[in-house]
Protein backbone atom coordinates (compact mmCIF):
# COMPACT_ATOMS: atom_id res chain seq x y z
CA UNK A 1 0.00 0.00 0.00
CA UNK A 2 1.15 3.19 -0.78
CA UNK A 3 0.07 6.24 2.33
CA UNK A 4 0.78 10.22 1.51
CA UNK A 5 1.72 11.73 4.92
CA UNK A 6 0.61 15.41 4.18
CA UNK A 7 3.00 17.11 6.75
CA UNK A 8 5.35 20.13 6.82
CA UNK A 9 8.11 18.57 8.18
CA UNK A 10 9.68 15.22 7.75
CA UNK A 11 11.40 15.82 11.12
CA UNK A 12 8.14 16.08 13.20
CA UNK A 13 8.05 13.18 15.65
CA UNK A 14 4.35 12.70 14.47
CA UNK A 15 5.47 12.42 11.00
CA UNK A 16 8.56 10.16 11.72
CA UNK A 17 6.76 7.97 13.57
CA UNK A 18 4.07 7.53 10.88
CA UNK A 19 6.32 6.71 8.53
CA UNK A 20 8.22 4.50 10.26
CA UNK A 21 5.17 2.55 11.72
CA UNK A 22 4.08 2.23 7.85
CA UNK A 23 7.39 0.77 6.22
CA UNK A 24 7.87 -1.82 9.25
CA UNK A 25 4.25 -3.10 8.05
CA UNK A 26 5.75 -3.42 4.39
CA UNK A 27 4.31 0.19 3.04
CA UNK A 28 5.48 2.64 0.79
CA UNK A 29 5.15 5.90 2.85
CA UNK A 30 5.96 9.35 1.03
CA UNK A 31 5.69 12.54 2.81
CA UNK A 32 3.99 15.19 1.35
CA UNK A 33 4.50 19.38 1.92
CA UNK A 34 1.45 20.02 2.22
CA UNK A 35 2.13 23.93 0.99
CA UNK A 36 3.94 22.51 -2.06
CA UNK A 37 0.90 20.60 -3.41
CA UNK A 38 -0.89 21.96 -6.32
CA UNK A 39 -4.25 21.00 -7.78
CA UNK A 40 -5.48 20.33 -10.78
CA UNK A 41 -9.11 21.06 -11.17
CA UNK A 42 -10.46 19.67 -14.75
CA UNK A 43 -13.95 17.67 -15.23
CA UNK A 44 -13.77 13.64 -14.49
CA UNK A 45 -10.28 13.78 -14.08
CA UNK A 46 -8.95 15.75 -10.66
CA UNK A 47 -5.70 15.79 -9.55
CA UNK A 48 -2.58 16.79 -7.33
CA UNK A 49 0.78 17.59 -8.61
CA UNK A 50 3.80 17.68 -6.34
CA UNK A 51 7.25 19.04 -7.46
CA UNK A 52 5.90 18.94 -11.34
CA UNK A 53 4.54 15.56 -11.20
CA UNK A 54 1.28 14.14 -11.20
CA UNK A 55 0.23 12.30 -7.88
CA UNK A 56 -0.98 8.66 -8.58
CA UNK A 57 -1.18 5.06 -7.34
CA UNK A 58 -1.69 6.45 -3.25
CA UNK A 59 -3.91 4.78 -1.07
CA UNK A 60 -4.74 6.28 1.56
CA UNK A 61 -3.80 9.87 2.97
CA UNK A 62 -2.94 11.13 6.70
CA UNK A 63 -3.11 14.88 6.94
CA UNK A 64 -1.20 16.43 9.80
CA UNK A 65 -2.73 20.12 8.60
CA UNK A 66 -1.48 22.76 11.24
CA UNK A 67 -4.29 25.19 12.00
CA UNK A 68 -2.45 28.29 10.21
CA UNK A 69 -3.44 26.35 6.76
CA UNK A 70 -6.17 24.61 7.36
CA UNK A 71 -8.16 26.15 4.59
CA UNK A 72 -5.47 25.49 1.87
CA UNK A 73 -4.92 22.33 3.99
CA UNK A 74 -8.29 20.99 3.78
CA UNK A 75 -8.42 21.84 -0.40
CA UNK A 76 -5.64 19.66 -0.64
CA UNK A 77 -7.19 16.63 1.18
CA UNK A 78 -10.81 17.27 -0.64
CA UNK A 79 -9.02 16.86 -3.84
CA UNK A 80 -7.57 13.21 -2.67
CA UNK A 81 -10.82 12.46 -1.61
CA UNK A 82 -12.54 13.12 -4.84
CA UNK A 83 -9.43 11.30 -6.71
CA UNK A 84 -11.00 8.04 -4.73
CA UNK A 85 -7.60 8.29 -1.97
CA UNK A 86 -9.10 6.93 1.34
CA UNK A 87 -8.46 9.56 4.43
CA UNK A 88 -7.46 9.08 7.38
CA UNK A 89 -9.48 11.74 8.40
CA UNK A 90 -12.34 13.45 5.92
CA UNK A 91 -11.80 17.15 4.93
CA UNK A 92 -15.43 18.11 6.08
CA UNK A 93 -14.97 16.23 9.94
CA UNK A 94 -11.30 18.11 10.16
CA UNK A 95 -13.61 21.45 9.70
CA UNK A 96 -15.90 20.70 11.72
CA UNK A 97 -13.24 20.32 15.17
CA UNK A 98 -11.13 23.38 13.68
CA UNK A 99 -14.43 25.69 14.46
CA UNK A 100 -14.80 25.47 18.33
CA UNK A 101 -18.39 26.94 18.28
CA UNK A 102 -19.47 24.91 15.16
CA UNK A 103 -17.71 21.86 17.13
CA UNK A 104 -19.41 22.71 20.45
CA UNK A 105 -22.67 23.35 18.95
CA UNK A 106 -22.26 19.60 17.29
CA UNK A 107 -21.49 18.02 21.06
CA UNK A 108 -24.38 20.31 22.93
CA UNK A 109 -26.79 18.89 20.53
CA UNK A 110 -25.65 15.53 20.91
CA UNK A 111 -25.96 15.82 25.03
CA UNK A 112 -22.07 15.57 25.41
CA UNK A 113 -20.77 17.48 28.41
CA UNK A 114 -19.49 20.82 27.95
CA UNK A 115 -18.51 23.55 29.66
CA UNK A 116 -21.24 26.42 29.43
CA UNK A 117 -19.80 28.64 26.37
CA UNK A 118 -21.31 31.94 25.27
CA UNK A 119 -20.83 33.76 21.86
CA UNK A 120 -21.75 37.25 20.55
CA UNK A 121 -20.77 40.35 18.40
CA UNK A 122 -22.27 43.12 20.04
CA UNK A 123 -20.28 45.24 22.64
CA UNK A 124 -23.43 45.86 24.77
CA UNK A 125 -24.17 42.61 25.69
CA UNK A 126 -20.49 41.84 27.24
CA UNK A 127 -21.92 41.90 30.34
CA UNK A 128 -24.62 39.36 30.23
CA UNK A 129 -22.21 37.02 28.34
CA UNK A 130 -20.20 37.15 31.28
CA UNK A 131 -23.09 36.05 33.49
CA UNK A 132 -24.21 33.52 31.57
CA UNK A 133 -20.90 31.45 32.04
CA UNK A 134 -21.02 31.79 35.78
CA UNK A 135 -19.07 34.75 35.94
CA UNK A 136 -15.31 35.18 36.63
CA UNK A 137 -12.85 33.70 36.55
CA UNK A 138 -14.01 32.41 33.04
CA UNK A 139 -11.80 32.15 29.48
CA UNK A 140 -11.60 33.70 26.46
CA UNK A 141 -10.45 31.70 23.19
CA UNK A 142 -9.96 32.83 20.20
CA UNK A 143 -12.51 30.27 17.40
CA UNK A 144 -9.01 29.40 16.05
CA UNK A 145 -6.39 28.35 17.57
CA UNK A 146 -4.02 25.04 19.12
CA UNK A 147 -1.98 24.48 21.65
CA UNK A 148 -3.09 26.87 23.85
CA UNK A 149 -3.13 30.24 21.90
CA UNK A 150 -4.95 32.87 22.05
CA UNK A 151 -6.48 31.59 25.21
CA UNK A 152 -6.52 33.27 28.24
CA UNK A 153 -8.05 33.21 31.44
CA UNK A 154 -9.36 36.51 32.73
CA UNK A 155 -10.07 36.28 36.52
CA UNK A 156 -11.82 39.18 37.69
CA UNK A 157 -14.96 41.19 36.08
CA UNK A 158 -13.04 43.64 35.02
CA UNK A 159 -10.21 41.89 33.87
CA UNK A 160 -12.94 39.54 31.49
CA UNK A 161 -14.57 43.32 30.39
CA UNK A 162 -11.14 44.24 29.35
CA UNK A 163 -9.70 40.93 27.41
CA UNK A 164 -13.22 40.72 25.83
CA UNK A 165 -13.26 44.38 24.34
CA UNK A 166 -9.50 43.77 23.17
CA UNK A 167 -10.43 40.79 21.23
CA UNK A 168 -13.58 42.95 19.51
CA UNK A 169 -11.77 45.54 18.91
CA UNK A 170 -9.06 43.29 16.80
CA UNK A 171 -12.24 41.91 15.14
CA UNK A 172 -11.80 38.67 16.29
CA UNK A 173 -13.88 35.86 16.85
CA UNK A 174 -14.01 34.32 20.45
CA UNK A 175 -15.74 31.98 22.67
CA UNK A 176 -15.97 32.70 26.34
CA UNK A 177 -16.48 29.77 28.65
CA UNK A 178 -16.85 28.74 32.13
CA UNK A 179 -13.73 27.74 33.80
CA UNK A 180 -13.54 24.71 35.45
CA UNK A 181 -12.04 25.33 38.88
CA UNK A 182 -11.84 21.93 40.11
CA UNK A 183 -10.01 20.38 37.48
CA UNK A 184 -7.03 21.98 38.88
CA UNK A 185 -4.88 22.67 35.52
CA UNK A 186 -4.92 19.10 34.01
CA UNK A 187 -7.17 17.84 31.74
CA UNK A 188 -7.23 14.16 30.07
CA UNK A 189 -6.07 13.50 26.59
CA UNK A 190 -8.01 10.64 25.07
CA UNK A 191 -6.36 9.09 21.86
CA UNK A 192 -9.34 7.81 19.90
CA UNK A 193 -8.55 5.17 17.16
CA UNK A 194 -11.68 4.00 14.71
CA UNK A 195 -14.08 4.59 18.68
CA UNK A 196 -11.91 3.22 20.86
CA UNK A 197 -9.78 4.91 22.93
CA UNK A 198 -6.69 3.77 22.74
CA UNK A 199 -4.39 5.70 24.89
CA UNK A 200 -4.78 8.28 27.71
CA UNK A 201 -2.32 10.94 29.63
CA UNK A 202 -3.32 13.21 31.83
CA UNK A 203 -1.74 16.31 31.49
CA UNK A 204 -0.79 18.87 34.34
CA UNK A 205 -0.14 22.13 33.64
CA UNK A 206 3.29 23.97 35.59
CA UNK A 207 2.52 25.85 38.32
CA UNK A 208 1.03 30.08 37.87
CA UNK A 209 -0.13 28.69 34.29
CA UNK A 210 -3.87 26.93 33.71
CA UNK A 211 -3.34 25.41 30.17
CA UNK A 212 -1.91 21.89 30.30
CA UNK A 213 -0.59 21.51 26.65
CA UNK A 214 2.56 20.37 26.83
CA UNK A 215 3.98 22.74 24.14
CA UNK A 216 3.52 25.47 27.45
CA UNK A 217 5.70 23.10 29.84
CA UNK A 218 2.97 20.74 30.71
CA UNK A 219 3.93 17.20 32.22
CA UNK A 220 2.17 14.28 30.64
CA UNK A 221 1.77 10.89 33.09
CA UNK A 222 -0.11 8.10 32.14
CA UNK A 223 -4.22 7.91 33.37
CA UNK A 224 -6.89 5.36 34.53
CA UNK A 225 -9.97 6.38 33.05
CA UNK A 226 -13.40 6.06 33.95
CA UNK A 227 -15.86 4.43 31.57
CA UNK A 228 -17.70 7.99 31.23
CA UNK A 229 -15.32 9.51 30.10
CA UNK A 230 -14.22 6.96 27.54
CA UNK A 231 -17.52 6.81 26.26
CA UNK A 232 -17.45 10.91 26.12
CA UNK A 233 -14.11 10.69 24.31
CA UNK A 234 -15.96 8.28 21.77
CA UNK A 235 -18.98 9.87 21.18
CA UNK A 236 -17.18 13.05 20.88
CA UNK A 237 -14.44 11.87 18.08
CA UNK A 238 -18.03 9.93 16.22
CA UNK A 239 -20.27 13.35 16.32
CA UNK A 240 -17.40 15.06 14.40
CA UNK A 241 -16.70 12.04 12.10
CA UNK A 242 -13.10 11.27 13.01
CA UNK A 243 -11.60 7.99 12.57
CA UNK A 244 -8.79 9.26 14.73
CA UNK A 245 -8.48 11.97 16.84
CA UNK A 246 -7.58 13.69 20.66
CA UNK A 247 -10.62 14.61 22.73
CA UNK A 248 -9.10 16.40 25.61
CA UNK A 249 -11.60 16.07 28.70
CA UNK A 250 -11.61 18.11 32.09
CA UNK A 251 -12.85 16.36 35.51
CA UNK A 252 -15.36 18.80 36.48
CA UNK A 253 -18.27 18.58 39.33
CA UNK A 254 -20.64 17.39 36.96
CA UNK A 255 -18.94 15.00 34.87
CA UNK A 256 -16.39 14.50 32.31
CA UNK A 257 -16.50 17.52 29.68
CA UNK A 258 -15.03 18.38 26.30
CA UNK A 259 -12.98 21.10 25.84
CA UNK A 260 -11.32 20.25 22.26
CA UNK A 261 -11.43 17.11 19.87
CA UNK A 262 -8.50 17.87 18.05
CA UNK A 263 -7.99 16.18 14.28
CA UNK A 264 -4.23 16.27 14.16
CA UNK A 265 -3.33 14.84 17.49
CA UNK A 266 0.38 14.82 18.45
CA UNK A 267 2.03 11.20 18.91
CA UNK A 268 4.98 12.51 21.01
CA UNK A 269 3.24 12.97 24.55
CA UNK A 270 0.69 10.04 24.02
CA UNK A 271 3.18 7.52 23.21
CA UNK A 272 5.63 8.70 26.26
CA UNK A 273 3.38 8.86 28.64
CA UNK A 274 1.75 5.63 27.77
CA UNK A 275 4.49 3.07 26.05
CA UNK A 276 1.98 2.45 23.54
CA UNK A 277 2.92 2.26 20.22
CA UNK A 278 0.00 4.95 18.42
CA UNK A 279 1.52 4.96 15.12
CA UNK A 280 1.01 1.40 14.25
CA UNK A 281 -3.01 1.29 15.58
CA UNK A 282 -3.14 4.22 13.18
CA UNK A 283 -1.78 2.31 10.15
CA UNK A 284 -3.61 -0.70 11.13
CA UNK A 285 -6.85 1.32 10.74
CA UNK A 286 -5.51 2.40 7.53
CA UNK A 287 -5.26 -1.05 6.32
CA UNK A 288 -8.38 -2.71 7.37
CA UNK A 289 -10.43 0.54 5.79
CA UNK A 290 -8.50 2.08 2.96
CA UNK A 291 -10.34 1.36 -0.25
CA UNK A 292 -11.27 3.61 -3.03
CA UNK A 293 -14.06 6.30 -2.99
CA UNK A 294 -14.47 4.41 1.16
CA UNK A 295 -15.59 8.05 2.47
CA UNK A 296 -18.77 9.55 3.42
CA UNK A 297 -18.81 12.78 2.01
CA UNK A 298 -16.37 12.00 -1.24
CA UNK A 299 -15.09 15.43 -1.17
CA UNK A 300 -18.41 17.21 -1.33
CA UNK A 301 -19.23 20.10 0.99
Amino acid sequence: MKIAILSRNTKLYSTRRLVEAAKLRGHEAVVLDTLKCYIEVTTMRPGVKYKGERIIDVDAVIPRIGASITMYGMAVLRQFEMMGVFPLNESVAIGRSRDKLRSSQLLSRKGVGLPITGFAHDVSNTEDLIDMVGGAPLVVKLLEGTQGKGVVLAETQKAAESVIDAFRGLKADFLVQEFIKEAGGADIRCFVVDDKVVAAMKRQAKDGEFRSNLHRGGVATVVKITPEERSTAVRAARIMGLNVAGVDLLRSNHGAVVMEVNSSPGLEGIEQATGKDVASLIIEFIEKNAKPHHTRTRGKG
